[in-house]
């Protein structure tokens, strides 16, 4: 129990500090971030569990939203992230997918996720023509951390 605790402890802090880090560079594009933060959560779901994967996420959220963005921020995480992790978790059960493609799922879900609440909180559909943005973007960032987990996985026992 105690070795868990401080597993999930040193995660969610990994967690915080990318996701920190990821606020302060600028990508050119609205909402469009790197999303490296998800390799700790990544990580937990294959290696443990969904459970685990969850609370990293949950703590994330809820340390970036509340010390440096704001409750819409909360609001759009929670969204992008409870997708992610739901679409990452039923994949994780097929043989079929890789960690480059649940990654890449879970960017996509994440992103679709976030633009469906956007829409709701403006009350327009007119914000879908960003959708093949963050489709994009969603299936780059998911590589990128797929890939960045394979490697983190394949150095830690």
């Amino acid at each position: 129990m105690i070795r868990r605790t401080a597993l999930l402890g040193l995660f969610s802090a990994l967690a915080v500090i990318i996701g920190y880090i990821e606020l302060q560079i600028p990508l050119g594009i609205p909402g469009v971030k790197p999303g490296l933060a998800n390799l700790a959560v990544l990580f937990l779901l294959m290696r443990y569990s969904w459970r685990e994967a969850a609370l990293v996420s949950a703590v994330r959220i809820a340390v970036i939203g509340f010390l440096f963005t704001n409750a819409f921020s909360i609001l759009y995480s929670l969204a992008g992230a409870s997708a992610s992790l739901l679409v990452m978790a039923l994949l994780k059960r097929s043989p079929h997918f890789s960690m480059f493609g649940i990654s890449m799922a879970g960017g996509i879900s994440h992103n679709i996720a976030q633009l469906l609440v956007a829409m709701a909180v403006v009350e327009s559909g007119s914000l879908i023509y960003y959708a093949p943005i963050l489709l994009l973007s969603g299936v780059l960032t998911g590589f990128l951390v797929g890939w960045l987990t394979t490697e983190v996985s394949r150095r830690i026992r």
